[in-house]
């Protein structure tokens, strides 16, 4: 149960880095740490969906402590989820008990870096999650890609508690497969 609370903060605090990295990128140097994970996540819009699964999931306290990486899902990935995988999608947001796998498979419970990312990717590496199973890594095209679908689009949004990598598509456990 724990480590599901803290994959969903992960994700969320990962999603709200993500926009704030992008939006404040032209604002001066901040004078404190950024806020949590989930904090950062829920200070931006495209992280909506995100940041209510994990209060839906009651990961959000989790997710604000230890030290975390959240591969943070946009609210476009939640809507291509939708399009196309419409049964995962439904069992994600209906099912609490799903829903705190498909989040918790977004966090990895250290921090990981981009630079750090890159390497393992070049390796072909994988990192394994809250969740307990793994992600593949690999770099195509100088982007980050996990499990060969989804593509790190924003890394190294900065938390307190952690590191955001903003991605395009939600990922689901290899357990969870519907399809």
């Amino acid at each position: 149960m724990i480590k599901f609370k803290l994959a969903i903060a992960a994700a969320a605090v990962v999603a709200a880095a993500g926009v704030v990295a992008v939006a404040g990128s032209a604002a001066p140097a901040r004078t404190s740490a950024p806020g949590t994970i989930v904090q950062v996540a829920a200070s931006n819009p495209q992280f909506s969906t995100l940041v209510s699964l994990v209060k839906k999931a009651g990961l959000a306290g989790a997710l604000s402590k230890g030290s975390l990486t959240v591969f943070a899902p946009t609210n476009a990935a939640f809507a291509y989820l939708k399009a196309h995988d419409p049964a995962t999608y439904k069992a994600a947001t209906t099912n609490v008990s799903v829903l705190k796998k498909v989040l918790t498979y977004h966090v990895v419970g250290k921090k990981i870096p981009a630079s750090t990312a890159i390497a393992a990717a070049k390796a072909g590496g994988k990192v394994t999650t809250l969740e307990g199973e793994q992600i593949a890594l690999a770099l195509v095209g100088g982007k980050i890609k996990l499990n060969g679908s989804a593509t790190v689009v924003k890394a190294d949004v900065p938390a307190s508690n952690g590191v955001i990598h903003v991605i395009n598509r939600v990922l689901v456990p290899p357990s969870l497969a519907m399809k």
